[in-house]
């Protein structure tokens, strides 16, 4: 990316992602159901960590599958409002939703 060019937004917060947001991958349908060779796009860490934290890779195959869903839940919706005033290499822990559907996948609830 040339020095002067604009970081890319991320699509779920549309927060600018400089390099040092370290933006990670996610795949609109989990890996685990199917989406290894499908459509992938970059979020900020802690916007991927926070899709993660609340939906099973189930829920993400069967009806979080893409951005606009993911925007229009609730849970996610509540997230974007705390996040947006952040400063766009904001980081912090996320915590594991309570009420996260489906296998914990080794992690403690």
């Amino acid at each position: 990316m040339p020095r002067d060019a604009d970081p890319p937004l991320c699509p779920l917060c549309l927060r600018p992602m400089p390099p040092e947001a370290r933006p990670t991958r996610h795949h609109l349908t989990p890996k685990l159901k199917g989406g290894a060779r499908k459509e992938a796009v970059l979020l900020h860490r802690i916007c991927h960590n926070a899709i993660h934290a609340r939906f099973s890779e189930a829920e993400l195959a069967r009806r979080l599958n893409d951005i606009p869903a993911l925007r229009a839940d609730p849970d996610i919706a509540r997230f974007l409002e705390w996040v947006e005033g952040k400063p766009p290499d904001f980081h912090a822990p996320t915590r594991r939703a309570r009420a996260k559907r489906g296998p914990t996948r080794g992690r403690r609830a």
